[in-house]
């Protein structure tokens, strides 16, 4: 996929380093001791729980220059304090971008509101999947049946 977008001129964005931890949060609020690594070297030991910082400057820098920007799915565990840094950059560069916004799925949709930027979105959907199929032309059941009447 990559190599097709490339050939496309297009740029698929990936993470740089992550924000790893030796075990999910529990519950899932609770105080968690974080490292940021590469993504490359995240340590067998360790999940990756949220972008890291290198990866949100990249995202955020990205959006700048967008023209649409179609977020499904928050970067981390944003219902963690320690976790939601990365779903906080991405949200906040999405709401001061002019670019037009289209937030999909439940989770990014929650976490927009629950960060006070849902209203600097252009769309919120908690359709996440079957909004990137609609994105993608493939017909939705219950559209089809509304085109029908």
């Amino acid at each position: 996929m990559l190599t097709k977008a490339e050939s496309l001129g297009k740029k698929i964005l990936l993470p740089v380093d992550t924000t790893v931890a030796a075990e999910f949060p529990n519950p899932i609020d609770a105080e968690i001791a974080v490292e940021n690594v590469d993504s490359d070297k995240i340590p067998a030991d360790k999940m990756g729980l949220d972008i890291g910082t290198k990866t949100q400057e990249l995202f955020a820098e990205a959006v700048k220059s967008a023209k649409t920007v179609v977020w499904n799915g928050p970067m981390g565990v944003f219902e963690n304090p320690v976790l939601a840094k990365g779903t906080i950059a991405v949200a906040k560069a999405l709401a001061e971008t002019d670019a037009t916004t289209i937030i999909g799925g439940g989770d990014s949709a929650a976490a927009v509101m629950q960060l006070g930027f849902a209203d600097k979105m252009s769309h919120i959907s908690t359709g996440g999947g079957a909004s990137l199929e609609y994105l993608e032309g493939k017909v939705l059941p219950g559209v089809a049946v509304i085109a029908e009447k």
